[in-house]
C-alpha cells in the first residue's frame, strides 16, 4: 500500500496539439496514432485539444456535430482502452436534442466513458479590428461543473473561454482537484496576450497544475489558433510548452508538490469567510 501511494504521488501527462484538418476521418486517425504514441512515452494521462475532430468555427460546427456515443468517441474509448491510458477527448461539437453543444469526454483506461462536460461559457467577443467571434451563433452554453477520479488526484475539466472565469478554478479547487484541464483554441490575438497569463494565474491562485491544450497552428485555417500547449505548476511555473506546430508536450504532475506549496503559502486556510464567499451552485 506504500509503494502504491509513493508511485501515484507523481504521474506523467502528455498534452497532444494535434494538426487538425477539414477531413474528420483524418482528424481521427491522427489523434488515435498520437494518443498511442503518447502512452508509449510513458503517459498516464493524455489530453486531446479543443474541436480535434473539427475546424474551430462556427460554419463547421453543425456539419461536424455527432451524438455522444458516436464516431469520435468511440475512437477515444478504443485508444483509451488499446493504450490503457485516461484521455480526456479535447472537445467535439456535439449534437443533442436539436442544440449543439462544445463537448469534452473522458475515458478510464477500461474505455469506459467517466466524464462528459460541456464548455459553460460560450467564446462571444469582438475585439476592433483584430477579431469578432461569437460561438452563440450555432452553440448552447452547458449547465455544469466535472471532475472526475484518477487513481493519482481528481481533475477539474473545463474548456477554453473558461479559463477566464476563475470561480470555477477555486470551486474545482475546493473539490479536491490537484490538476485542472483546459482543451483551448485560443487565437492570434488573445493567445500571445493571455494564453499563457491566464494559466499561470489559475495554477497560483489555487495552488495546483494546469494544462492547456491547442490544436496546432494552421495558417490557412479561417480561424488560426495560437498552438502553444502548456503545463504549469502550483508555484505559477511554466514546465512544459509546445511550439506551434504538431508535438505532443510531456510533463509531470508531482502531487506532493502541490502539497508543499499549499503547506508553504496555506492561503486556503487564511481566507475571510466573515467577508466574502463563493457557493458552488453546480452538481456533479
Amino acid at each position: 500500500v506504500i509503494q502504491n501511494k509513493m508511485a501515484a504521488a507523481k504521474f506523467k501527462i502528455a498534452l497532444v496539439q494535434l494538426f487538425v484538418t477539414a477531413n474528420k476521418s483524418e482528424n481521427l486517425a491522427r489523434a488515435a496514432k498520437l494518443i498511442s504514441q503518447a502512452a508509449g512515452g510513458g503517459a498516464n494521462l493524455v489530453a486531446l485539444p479543443e474541436c480535434f475532430n473539427s475546424p474551430y468555427g462556427t460554419k463547421y460546427f453543425p456539419e461536424y456535430a455527432e451524438k455522444i456515443p458516436g464516431e469520435s468517441t468511440s475512437m477515444l474509448a478504443k485508444a483509451a482502452k488499446d493504450n490503457k491510458v485516461f484521455l480526456v477527448g479535447g472537445s467535439i461539437p456535439e449534437e443533442d436534442g436539436g442544440k449543439l453543444y462544445n463537448t469534452s469526454t473522458v475515458f478510464n483506461p477500461e474505455g469506459e466513458l467517466i466524464a462528459k462536460f460541456r464548455k459553460v461559457h460560450l467564446f462571444d467577443i469582438d475585439v476592433p479590428g483584430k477579431i469578432r467571434f461569437q460561438e452563440s451563433e450555432t452553440l448552447s452554453p452547458g449547465s455544469g461543473l466535472v471532475t472526475f477520479d484518477t487513481p493519482f488526484c481528481k481533475v477539474g475539466l473545463a474548456i477554453c473561454y473558461d479559463i477566464r472565469f476563475p470561480e470555477i478554478a477555486q470551486i474545482y479547487t475546493r473539490r479536491g482537484c490537484k490538476l485542472l484541464l483546459y482543451p483551448g483554441a485560443f487565437n492570434m490575438t488573445t493567445g500571445p496576450a493571455h494564453w499563457e497569463l491566464l494559466q499561470r494565474g489559475r495554477a497560483l491562485d489555487n495552488q495546483l497544475y494546469v494544462g492547456t491544450v491547442s490544436p496546432a497552428r494552421d495558417e490557412k485555417a479561417s480561424y488560426v489558433a495560437w498552438g502553444h500547449s502548456t503545463l504549469v505548476n502550483p508555484w505559477g511555473e511554466v514546465v512544459a510548452k509546445a511550439g506551434h506546430e504538431e508535438e505532443i508536450v510531456y510533463g509531470d504532475v508531482d502531487l506532493s508538490y502541490v502539497d508543499e506549496v499549499r503547506s508553504s503559502v496555506p492561503v486556503s486556510h487564511q481566507r475571510r469567510a466573515d467577508l466574502y464567499n463563493l457557493q458552488d451552485c453546480s452538481q456533479n
